[in-house]
């Protein structure tokens, strides 16, 4: 086999293979046999058809297989001979694939380029003062009182400020944005609908209309939307409301006292719940500082990468992205293909960002290459083993079946990565420490 690796830029490289005509042959004989030995051949038994009438009845089939199981093995010995790691799966062409002939091709591939991590002593990160303050746990108190709130049915009085009106409701637009005529609308009607006066996710206007309202209510109004509306076919419109109020509630914080913490069950007093309040506050503030400590040192690791990036992984970053970002909106109930998300302008915004990821992540690979830091199987099993304790599943289970999907080696990768981190971090100057 002749192989030629010729280098096109820093992280582009061109592969040509050239596999001398035996070699082709052989493999296109031995797929041939396999098809021999299951195809069904008018005027033969199965299984014994010759093999010249096999190959001219399925030559397509025959020489696709062949191209799909030799062509990968030979990148793949290709690379290991020339001692290169490609980054992205090499892109094959120019595939001439005949009997009795060479096999040639060419293929694009994208490796790595040389990263020098340089001196991490020069790293200055910098501590963030989070404090917490009893503000800060007087609002979370008030946040948990918001959730442990009852309602009650409001009898004696209109509705007000803060009530939750429980109505059917129908709306339709009068005009379309900025007060442009329409066609006539047929009303969107809607049950059992609660809506809270003064929620912030109330149309403006609507609360207004709804002030003062009593359970058999009746009520038809309209709500101008203001020109600016984020909601550009709402934005200056005018909408109709006929609502037909069924019920009228109102919240009923609880006391915070001794017996409000009391009854949450871990808590003997006020005093005991505002403790534990505040040492979760600040286990966040602890874990946010973090967060944001690290960001400044892949940042600054990121600038350290001043090579050409390999597009492959900067493709592969945006795809991670945009998927992240899909899952984040379904776990919020709402499906990415109806949103209103211009998809092609998001993933061109994703652009710069992933080219920063990309360039520290290479800068962390070097860093775990010059430090010879390693991922040991005792690393691996503690970072899979909470995962599997909350599937209620064996850890080795859980690690055959991520072996099974070629999952293991991105764990190895992203701890190795992480120890990166670790180390870097340990090097740098943290002020305001």
């Amino acid at each position: 086999m002749k192989v030629e690796l010729t280098d096109v830029s820093e992280t582009k490289k061109t592969l040509t293979v050239e596999v001398p005509p035996e070699v082709v042959d052989t493999e296109i004989t031995r797929v041939t046999q396999g098809y021999a030995r299951q195809a069904r051949i008018p005027g033969f038994r199965p299984g014994k058809a010759p093999a010249h009438v096999v190959r001219k009845r399925f030559r397509e089939q025959i020489m696709h297989d062949v191209a799909h199981d030799l062509v990968p093995r030979l990148v793949g010995d290709a690379l290991r001979d020339k001692n290169v790691q490609p980054v992205d799966t090499p892109k094959v062409r120019d595939l001439q694939l005949e009997e009795g002939k060479p096999l040639t091709f060419t293929a694009a591939i994208e490796t790595a380029p040389h990263v020098e991590p340089g001196d991490l002593t020069t790293l200055t990160v910098q501590r963030p003062a989070m404090p917490v303050s009893e503000d800060d746990v007087d609002k979370a108190l008030s946040r948990l009182r918001d959730r442990l709130a009852k309602m009650e049915p409001v009898e004696d009085r209109g509705a007000e400020q803060g009530d939750t009106v429980v109505m059917h409701l129908s709306r339709r637009r009068l005009t379309g944005p900025q007060g442009v005529d329409i066609e006539p609308e047929a009303p969107e009607k809607h049950d059992g609908v609660s809506a809270e006066i003064g929620a912030a996710a109330n149309p403006p206007g609507f609360d207004e209309g709804l002030l003062g309202v009593t359970p058999g209510t009746q009520k038809t109004f309209e709500v101008v939307f203001p020109s600016d509306f984020e909601v550009a076919e709402m934005a200056g419109a005018r909408v109709e409301y006929d609502v037909n109020v069924t019920a009228l509630r109102r919240r009923i914080l609880p006391a915070l006292d001794d017996e409000f913490a009391k009854d949450l069950g871990e808590f003997g007093t006020l005093a005991d719940l505002r403790g534990r309040v505040r040492e979760d506050l600040e286990q966040d503030a602890e874990r946010e500082r973090t967060r944001r400590m690290r960001q400044q040192l892949l940042e600054q690791l990121a600038g350290r990468m001043t090579g050409e990036v390999p597009e492959g992984m900067v493709a592969r970053e945006v795809d991670r992205r945009v998927e992240e970002f899909a899952r984040r909106l379904m776990d919020q109930g709402m499906d990415p293909r109806q949103a209103a998300i211009n998809w092609d302008e998001f993933r061109t915004q994703q652009q710069e960002p992933a080219v920063a990821t990309v360039k520290s992540v290479l800068v962390l690979d070097a860093i775990a290459a010059q430090e010879q830091l390693e991922v040991s199987e005792d690393d691996l099993d503690a970072d899979i083993s909470g995962y599997a304790t909350r599937a209620g599943r064996s850890l080795a289970e859980v690690k055959a079946q991520l072996a099974q999907q070629d999952q293991l080696e991105s764990i190895r990768t992203g701890l190795l990565r992480e120890k990166a981190v670790s180390h870097a971090m340990s090097r740098a100057t943290i002020a305001g420490a």
